[in-house]
C-alpha cells in the first residue's frame, strides 16, 4: 500500500470513529521516519463567534510531529458533510501551507480534485509565487528547521 493510500485510509477511519454521525474531518501527517500523526478539528464556542480563531483539522497532527522533533514529509486532510457522504480530500488552507513551509517546499500535500482522486503535489507547486521568494526574504525561502537554517 502506498504512503498516500495509507494516509487516506487512516483519515477516513478516524472520521468514522470520532464522528459516527454528522459532519466529520481528520488530518494525517507522515514524517521522514515513517511515523504518522492524526488530528481532528477543535470545535469550540469561540469558533462560532470569530472564525479567525479556528484551528484547522490538520494543525494538531503538525504540532504532534513537531513535538516529537520529526520532519513532516506528507500531509492529507479530509472532510465529509455527514455519515452518508464520502470523505472529500481538502487542500490545506493558506495558513496551514505557511505552517508546512517550516519543513520546506518539498512537503507532499494532498489536493482537492474534481473527481476526489488521491493526488499529492509538493508544497512549492502550491505556492509558486510565495512571498518569501522576494529578495528581502531570500533566507526565509531556504529556511528548513531540520537542516538548521
Amino acid at each position: 500500500m502506498s504512503i498516500e493510500q495509507k494516509m487516506l485510509d487512516m483519515a477516513v477511519e478516524l472520521v468514522n470513529k470520532r464522528f459516527p454521525k454528522g459532519w466529520g474531518g481528520a488530518g494525517v501527517v507522515r514524517t521522514e521516519d515513517d511515523s504518522y500523526f492524526t488530528s481532528i478539528y477543535l470545535d469550540n464556542i469561540i469558533d462560532k463567534m470569530n472564525t479567525t480563531l479556528n484551528v484547522c483539522i490538520e494543525t494538531g497532527a503538525m504540532i504532534e510531529a513537531y513535538k516529537h522533533d520529526k520532519r513532516v514529509t506528507h500531509i492529507l486532510c479530509v472532510s465529509r458533510a455527514d455519515e452518508n457522504e464520502e470523505c472529500e480530500i481538502l487542500t490545506s488552507c493558506g495558513v496551514c501551507q505557511e505552517r508546512l513551509r517550516f519543513w520546506g517546499t518539498d512537503v507532499m500535500c494532498a489536493v482537492t480534485t474534481p473527481d476526489n482522486s488521491l493526488k499529492f503535489v509538493p508544497l512549492g507547486e502550491l505556492q509558486p509565487y510565495h512571498w518569501s521568494t522576494a529578495k528581502a526574504f531570500g533566507t526565509i525561502e531556504n529556511f528548513d528547521y531540520h537542516k538548521g537554517s
